[in-house]
């Protein structure tokens, strides 16, 4: 699957926007959505919960901080950020990171091949401020500690393995990570104004115990080429990973990260870009960039996690902005999916969809009060592009 944007922008009707010369899968460039509208079409009234949504589309709370999740004496952590969702039997367990500081963690969320949940549980306990991470091919979850010299854990979403802290994959700012089978990597964004893209090399594909740690070369440019250099200290002390090789490239402030067929993809909130890899051909580029849009409003501001569908759509929630769940197209339409009202004060973390995708699963990190102690992780249920 290939991507090529020329980021000629247009906004249509304020509220979506279609980047212009875009080839993907090898076809021409197609039309956009009607104006203020992407795939799902317009958002309706606000629910019961607050959320927007397209026509067929449904949304429930799952569970909110401080509170026992339904059906369990479980209490659910305090600011829910990054999450995935694992096949467990005919059901399925959504896993949630805690972006306190200290405690931190992580949490998991049980549900019957009926979407009832049937038990919730801590997978991770005594870290701090685990912010996003990723999924594993072998169904671990990767929590990343978004501090200074911050460690990865690999962890058991049905709780019953110890997480394990994983050095090897270095210290520094952690924020996302996505797992490439096919060159069997890890991609590793780092939450720093001059941060750096990494990948991990396991000596062995399905350990994650030892390998080599990798940063992205490239120019200043926003697209060209690219290739990866050893970072000599993954430990980061006492000389950051960001600056030790010459010539890593910079990115202002890494957030989530998503890789499927070839391609990864990433977002920098800093300037508000999403970011990919063709990871076939060795060239970076741009996906979005707010600052091309050349009239009315940016569809999507704020970038933060991203997530993706098999169709190819991917789903980039916002941190702030107004609140949105924005998808963006193979024919790179870029639309609002969802909104939160009355939660200005918070970000919406956490997208990912249930095995059969017919269920996103996302969290507002502090809810309508604006602290991390009024969190709320949501459910939506619809007619998702297959």
């Amino acid at each position: 699957m290939e991507r090529r944007t020329l980021l000629r922008a247009a906004v249509l009707g304020g509220s979506s926007a279609v980047l212009g010369g875009t080839l993907w899968r090898g076809a021409a460039y197609a039309a956009p959505a009607q104006p203020g509208t992407g795939p799902y079409g317009a958002l309706g009234a606000a629910d019961a919960n607050g959320v927007r949504l397209p026509a067929g589309f449904t949304s429930r709370v799952i569970a909110r901080s401080g509170q026992t999740v339904t059906g369990t004496s479980y209490t659910w952590h305090n600011a829910p950020d990054g999450g995935a969702c694992y096949a467990d039997g005919s059901g399925w367990i959504y896993v949630s990171n805690s972006e306190i500081n200290p405690s931190g963690g992580a949490s998991a969320v049980r549900f019957s091949s009926a979407g009832a949940i049937t038990g919730a549980y801590r997978v991770l306990s005594g870290t701090r401020q685990n912010c996003a991470g990723g999924r594993t091919p072998w169904n671990t979850w990767l929590s990343c500690e978004e501090v200074s010299l911050g460690y990865v854990y690999e962890t058991d979403p049905w709780g019953v393995n110890a997480a394990v802290r994983r050095d090897a994959m270095g210290r520094f700012k952690h924020e996302a990570a996505a797992a490439d089978p096919v060159r069997k990597v890890v991609y590793l964004t780092e939450d720093e104004t001059n941060g750096c893209f990494y990948r991990f090399v396991p000596t062995t594909w399905g350990s994650l115990s030892a390998g080599t740690l990798q940063v992205l070369v490239a120019g200043t440019a926003t697209s060209g080429s690219f290739t990866w250099a050893n970072v000599p200290d993954p430990d980061g002390s006492p000389t950051t990973t960001r600056t030790q090789v010459s010539g890593a490239k910079k990115f202002d402030g890494g957030e989530g990260c998503h890789y499927a067929d070839d391609t990864v993809w990433f977002t920098t909130k800093g300037d508000n870009r999403v970011w990919q890899l063709n990871l076939a051909t060795g060239t970076y580029e741009l996906a979005y960039d707010d600052s091309l849009v050349t009239s009315g409003t940016a569809p999507l501001t704020g970038v933060d996690n991203v997530t993706g569908t098999a169709s190819g759509d991917l789903f980039v929630a916002e941190d702030g902005g107004n609140m949105e769940v924005c998808v963006i197209t193979p024919d790179d339409v870029i639309a609002p999916f969802l909104r939160l009202e009355g939660q200005s004060g918070s970000e919406i973390t956490g997208p990912a969809f249930s095995p059969d995708g017919t269920r996103l699963y996302f969290s507002s990190q502090r809810g309508t009060s604006g602290s991390s102690s009024g969190g709320i992780t949501y459910e939506v249920k619809g007619p998702f592009r297959a």
